[in-house]
């Protein structure tokens, strides 16, 4: 069988029991199985105020796992864009590329990756409605902030030289971000590499590929892959409860009233969690995820690439621990990058 190029999503999940520095261990010894299985990239996403998940800060985050690994590109997946200015993504991640050069993604997304209340704090006080608006406006600034010749800024009748850094050689590789035709659009309209999130519902997704393929605007060819969440494990039984942990997360934001603030669960306490949505929809939150045994879920892998067209396909490792296990590792989200890498790669 040919190759397919495998790639990594992580959330920096936090489970009960377990401190924020024990899951930052835990994905620095993902981030090293997924390095050395020959993984191509490997994403960092941004949220904000969620007792579930530390990754709040993405360009840390890669910092932190690009120093860990030798060879796989790191990124982000994504900056939630609006939530800061262009400029300080710009400094932040053209000092990544110079740190480790021809190794750092920029995944760029338009979502708050959080709640109202934070969103505000993250913002000053100012409202998120004009930073959505301006949202292509601020993508092209982040870009040519990152130029190696930087950009010339029109202040009255003067113009200010800005670079993200005094010389740098190369700038980071800019991705859209999306779950809605709105990123597909931009991103082709741009010429610029896109990814659809198919991990949120597995629905639209043919729908914006093409929408993105038919429109790219260029320069060169349109690159895209997307994402899904999987687990791997000695059988589809085994897997289903490994994955109920994160099934229960996803499963709450549908639930009505305030969202629950707590870490993920152990698979022992989801085990004896009620159901936050009646049981159909409950079911329907993993209609899409890949569960099953390591050949099982290397082949949807291969069947999804194929269906789409795409020759990388972005994993979530959404494989939870049991009470037992270690804190500072996270050893069936290992094993399921491990064991596709072995079989896809």
């Amino acid at each position: 069988m040919s190759p397919t190029a495998l790639s990594v999503l992580d959330l920096l999940p936090v489970r009960s029991g377990q401190s924020t520095a024990q899951a930052l261990d835990a994905a620095r010894s993902l981030a090293v199985v997924a390095d050395r299985g020959g993984v191509t990239r490997y994403w960092l996403a941004e949220h904000h105020n969620t007792m579930s998940v530390a990754s709040t800060s993405p360009p840390v985050a890669v910092g932190m796992l690009a120093a860990a690994t030798e060879r796989m590109r790191v990124g982000s997946g994504g900056v939630m864009l609006p939530n800061h200015a262009p400029l300080a993504v710009a400094e932040q991640f053209a000092l990544l590329e110079a740190a480790y050069p021809g190794r750092i993604d920029l995944g760029i997304g338009r979502a708050p990756g959080t709640d109202p209340v934070t969103s505000w704090a993250l913002r000053a006080g100012q409202s998120d409605a004009d930073a959505v608006q301006r949202f292509p406006e601020y993508v092209q600034q982040v870009m040519a902030f990152m130029d190696p010749e930087g950009a010339a800024v029109q202040i009255g009748q003067r113009q200010h030289a800005i670079r993200a850094t005094p010389l740098a050689r190369t700038a980071p590789p800019v991705w859209l971000l999306g779950s809605s035709d709105y990123s597909a659009r931009l991103a082709a309209e741009l010429g610029l590499p896109y990814v659809f999130a198919h991990h949120f519902a597995g629905r639209g997704t043919a729908a914006a590929l093409e929408l993105y393929r038919s429109g790219f605007a260029g320069p060169g060819e349109p690159r895209t892959f997307l994402t899904v969440n999987a687990v791997v494990a000695d059988s589809r039984e085994e897997a289903e409860r490994l994955a109920l942990p994160f099934h229960l997360m996803m499963a709450s934001l549908q639930a009505p009233g305030p969202l629950r603030m707590r870490p993920l669960l152990t698979v022992d306490e989801a085990l004896e969690e009620p159901l936050p949505i009646p049981q159909p929809a409950f079911d329907a939150v993993t209609d899409p995820w890949l569960l099953g045994t390591a050949d099982e879920v290397a082949d949807q892998v291969r069947e999804l690439a194929g269906q789409f067209g795409v020759d990388e396909v972005m994993v979530q490792p959404v494989a939870g621990a049991y009470a037992a296990e270690q804190l500072d590792r996270d050893v069936h989200r290992e094993r399921t990058v491990g064991d596709l890498a072995a079989r896809l790669v």
